[in-house]
């Protein structure tokens, strides 16, 4: 291990910019990008389901089944 007071300072300033040893910054990073996510998916389903919404096909009813009846 290198004693050096420079090569220590360094490596400190690695570590605190390092995403994988700041917990505060990288817990707040994963969580907008977990609220980035929901958004996504909640946007994506939303344009899915107003784009491939249900359709009223149309059915023949026949004349005798009407309200009001028409026979022959």
């Amino acid at each position: 291990m290198s004693t050096n007071p420079e090569y220590q300072k360094e490596l400190q300033k690695i570590h605190d910019r390092d995403f994988t040893h700041n917990w505060v910054s990288s817990s707040a990073f994963l969580f907008y990008l977990q609220v980035a996510c929901i958004v996504a998916f909640l946007f994506g389903s939303c344009y899915m389901l107003y784009t491939k919404r249900f359709n009223k096909p149309e059915v023949e009813v026949k004349e005798s089944t009407l309200y009001t009846p028409k026979y022959k």
